[in-house]
């Protein structure tokens, strides 16, 4: 694992989050930003897929159950090559095929269209399962907000993957802390995660989701646990690299206006430019 050209690459990730939030008027860049670094990691380090072949049929599988965190999720496709880092620019815009939500019939290297949340699980577990049952070798790796894990569906999906031993399976929470509503503790808390989802027989991993070396360990770990699905809890920041977003709940659902983005991107090139 090369940490410096991971941290550069999610640094340009976010660069394409903030830009395309910015153009689009409307998105959500806190939650995007915050899931910046575990979705780089996937893509660049830890999942099998084909930019030149986005439907093989041996490739990692991938959910954004938090749907609206697309411009995360399609900055990341964009640095990987799936389509060019200058269609970001056209997120949500009239025609496009970036829409605001995944959408796995128009965008390369999407599996799975979501954003009504709480029911990405259930699609990885299916996807899982029939993994399971065709003897193939994939895995399955699925990004919940831990906001949205206040849905009652994301535990149905969770009791059936412990229960059928999914252990291709590995569920990530982006526990950045604040939803749209405010501190996820005081709109309807839903700790102790890690103790959840043990109790519904999930081998669990709690990092720092910003933390290029827990990252790896953690998925390493994934990858050799057997019997058991993984729940990789990652503690992060909401608005992650933008200082003036950082930890706010306002940057949930904001698009920044054309001074922000220019402070956002000048703060992230100097990042950048010292890494």
């Amino acid at each position: 694992m090369d940490t410096v050209a991971l941290k550069k690459t999610a640094n340009e990730v976010r660069k394409g989050i903030v830009t395309a939030v910015h153009s689009a008027k409307s998105g959500h860049p806190g939650g995007s930003l915050s899931a910046a670094d575990i979705l780089t990691y996937l893509y660049f380090e830890e999942m099998n897929i084909d930019p030149a072949n986005p439907k093989k049929a041996d490739r990692d599988r991938f959910v954004l159950s938090k749907g609206h965190i697309a411009p995360a999720l399609y900055s990341t496709l964009a640095q990987r090559g799936f389509f060019p880092v200058d269609d970001l620019k056209t997120l949500r815009h009239v025609g496009s095929y970036l829409q605001g939500h995944p959408d796995m019939k128009h965008i390369p290297g999407v599996d799975m269209s979501s954003g009504s949340l709480g029911q990405g699980g259930s699609a990885a577990v299916g996807m899982a399962l029939a993994g399971k049952l065709d003897k193939a070798d994939y895995r399955v790796y699925c990004v919940f907000g831990d906001g949205e894990i206040q849905e009652g569906q994301v535990w149905e999906a969770a009791m059936f993957a412990g229960a059928r031993n999914l252990d291709n399976l590995v569920f990530i929470v982006d526990n950045n802390g604040l939803q749209i509503d405010g501190d996820i503790e005081d709109v309807c808390s839903p700790y102790p995660i890690a103790d959840k989802f043990k109790a519904f027989n999930f081998h669990v991993i709690e990092i720092d989701a910003h933390d290029f070396a827990q990252i790896d360990a953690a998925f390493k770990e994934a990858k050799e646990t057997k019997g058991q699905p993984t729940a990789i809890v990652a503690k992060s920041v909401k608005g992650k690299g933008v200082s003036f977003m950082e930890n706010q709940a306002s940057w949930h659902g904001s698009a920044p206006n054309d001074d922000q983005f220019a402070d956002a991107i000048a703060e992230l090139e100097k990042v950048g430019a010292a890494l």
